[in-house]
């Protein structure tokens, strides 16, 4: 037997390793699956190319075991396996100089870290849950068998082992504090979030499994069981796999499986695959979009080589796609590394404007192929198209050509196609194009009606980021503007060379203007006398364009002025001086009787407005009760 000690000018750095390298302990088990499936992976590509004479690589597997009586931990593998040399140069020698590396570099800002993987320190985080570690492993090679032993000093002991096969098993001798990780609910639980589609099969006890009834049995007779082996994880996800090989039917299958509480189907998926200028492969999923822009639950997953990193990938995809759901996988993304070193670096910027990129294609793709289903799904998925839009100019290039603007009556066209479609009606005497739109189909519904009824298109725009949208639209489109149907009466907001001539004269338009202002209590009101057509309605309650949308801008994150998020709502009465029952009101020489025809038609315009609620509606309705006796 050997003994020797670890040279390291550290005395002890154990305590450093379990202080600083991981925030989270249980990251241990992920580390030391990995060195076991890189060592599996190992012997079957030298068993591939000749260079492992003599050994036969089978169907190897690694396995957990917990011995909760001896407080251990055993991960085995039927890898490549340790000659006494080569566990001298890689636990003792290598390791430890990447240890020594890592605290002479990162010592003063350890608790950043998170960079185990780029000093081979993978193994070492073992110490963090365990107080001794031992490594009984049998090379490929014809040569005998070592177990190291280590107690977490700098002390170490080597010696033969009477192991006989192939691989290596790591046994942890698990600290006081980490008995946690003893629980066999605890494993499974870290062997589900880690390995869950990790490339070797990963066996963990056993499981009963329910045979199918003989064909003789009675309807009582309970079906047969039997003990299989409990193989956690599927060492063949449907991302490794080329897209001609899979059905819808297997990406559908997929999504259940990496995320099994859903009980939606995703609507589409896009399956990504490259190999130059760097690695990635994955599927992301569509899922049903809401409105209310609500973090998603389940997010996308970050895997290296199949093993789980992380769900938070900003930095990696693109943020408008983090409403996504699925799966990316790129070798070219280290296991651990802090968020400024992503933000930083030059291939995770090429991922994620790559993504960008094949997001873009695809959802082109599908609108080209079946416009109809595109429609159909469109506002399952408009949320992310359009903060995409507004978040990646090169998205929102690519997104021109297949971004939907429906209409109320459940038409849609492209912003192109709306473009022609409206410019023969909605052009106004300065040669602008007014995109007329509403919000809200059942609110808006009596100013919906009056564009209708003068031949105009009005779109349907709901979701919570399109007042951001329409900016950049009429920033990117010269002569172009989007108002909402009730921002002002229709002759203004698209203003034609011919003007309405008004039936009452200055002075009495100043004494009706006086009139209802004097009446009006609300002063949240700004009156407006407008000659319109005679058969248009005498009051309308309007909101301006640009004071709602910067407010609603604001409400949302950015744009619009400082504090006017906050502000109260303010509203235009406008008062058609053509109509007759406005003439009357001036006419009217009672006063009850003329503050009784004010504040109804006000209540009229504010019900169509949807702002008669509460006490208020209550009064109208009983003073409308009176009026018809």
């Amino acid at each position: 037997m050997a003994k020797g000690k670890i040279n390291v000018s550290v005395e002890n750095i154990f305590p450093l390793i379990k202080k600083f390298l991981y925030s989270d302990h249980e990251i241990f088990l992920r580390e030391l699956i990995s060195n076991a499936t890189d060592a599996t992976l190992k012997l079957k590509h030298l068993a591939a190319i000749g260079e492992a004479k003599g050994v036969e690589y089978g169907n190897p597997q690694i396995e957990i075991k917990v011995d909760k009586e001896n407080n251990k931990i055993h991960v085995i593998d039927q890898g490549i396996g340790m000659t006494e040399d080569e566990v001298k140069k890689y636990i003792n020698e290598l390791a430890f100089s990447g240890a020594e590396e890592f605290l002479n570099k990162y010592d003063d800002t350890a608790k950043d870290a998170g960079i185990i993987g780029h000093f081979g320190l993978g193994f070492y985080s073992a110490f963090m849950v365990a107080d001794k570690v031992e490594i009984i492993t049998k090379s490929f090679k014809d040569e005998p068998a070592v177990h190291w032993s280590c107690d977490g000093s700098p002390n170490f002991t080597i010696k033969k082992s009477k192991k006989e096969d192939r691989g290596t098993e790591i046994i942890l001798s698990i600290a006081d504090d980490s008995k946690e990780f003893l629980e066999d609910s605890k494993i499974t639980g870290l062997l589900q979030k880690y390995n869950k589609f990790m490339p070797i099969p990963i066996k963990f006890g056993m499981r009963t499994e329910t045979l199918p009834k003989p064909e003789d049995a009675k309807e009582d007779d309970p079906a047969p069981t039997q003990e299989v082996e409990n193989i956690i994880n599927n060492p063949n996800p449907a991302w490794t796999k080329q897209p001609k090989d899979l059905e819808e039917a297997d990406y559908k299958s997929f999504y259940r499986e990496l995320y099994p509480m859903q009980f939606e189907e995703p609507l589409f998926n896009i399956h990504l695959n490259v190999d130059y200028p760097f690695n990635l492969t994955g599927i992301l999923y569509f899922p049903k979009m809401t409105n209310d822009m609500n973090p998603q639950k389940d997010r996308i997953q970050l895997y290296q080589n199949q093993v789980f990193v992380t769900d938070n990938v900003e930095g990696i995809v693109p943020e408008f796609l983090t409403m996504l759901r699925g799966v990316i996988d790129s070798p070219d993304i280290p296991l651990n590394v802090s968020r400024s070193y992503l933000q930083a670096d030059g291939a995770v910027k090429k991922i994620s404007s790559y993504i960008t990129r094949k997001v873009g294609d695809k959802l082109n793709s599908l609108f080209k192929n079946n416009r109809e289903e595109f429609e159909a799904k469109w506002n399952d998925i408009k949320i992310v198209i359009e903060y995409g839009m507004l978040s990646e100019d090169k998205f929102f290039e690519k997104a021109e050509k297949f971004a939907l603007y429906p209409t109320v009556d459940g038409k849609f066209f492209t912003f192109e196609e709306l473009k022609e479609k409206i410019a023969p009606t909605q052009t106004d005497k300065d040669d602008k194009l007014v995109v007329l739109y509403a919000s809200d189909k059942v609110a808006q519904h009596s100013y919906i009606e009056a564009a209708k009824a003068k031949g105009y298109e009005v779109l349907l725009l709901d979701s919570p980021i399109i007042s951001h949208l329409m900016q950049k639209l009429e920033t990117s489109n010269e002569k172009i503007s989007f108002a909402r149907v009730d921002a002002d009466h229709l002759d203004n907001l698209i203003k034609k060379e011919e003007t309405q001539i008004s039936k009452l004269s200055d002075e009495e338009k100043e004494s009706l203007k006086t009139t209802l202002e004097e009446t009006i209590s609300n002063k949240s009101y700004t009156v407006q006398l407008e000659a319109m057509d005679s058969d248009a309605s005498p009051f309308i309650i309007t909101e301006p364009e640009f004071m709602r949308r910067m407010k609603e801008m604001q409400q949302t994150g950015g744009g619009g002025m400082f504090g006017m998020g906050n502000m109260p709502e303010m509203y235009n009465l406008i008062v058609n001086t053509n109509s007759e029952l406005v003439g009357e009101i001036l006419n009217t020489k009672t006063a009850k009787k003329k503050e009784r025809l004010i504040n109804q038609s006000l209540d009229l315009a504010r019900l169509s407005k949807g702002l008669l609620k509460g006490e208020e509606l209550t009064e109208f309705i009983k003073r409308s009760y009176e009026m018809v006796k």
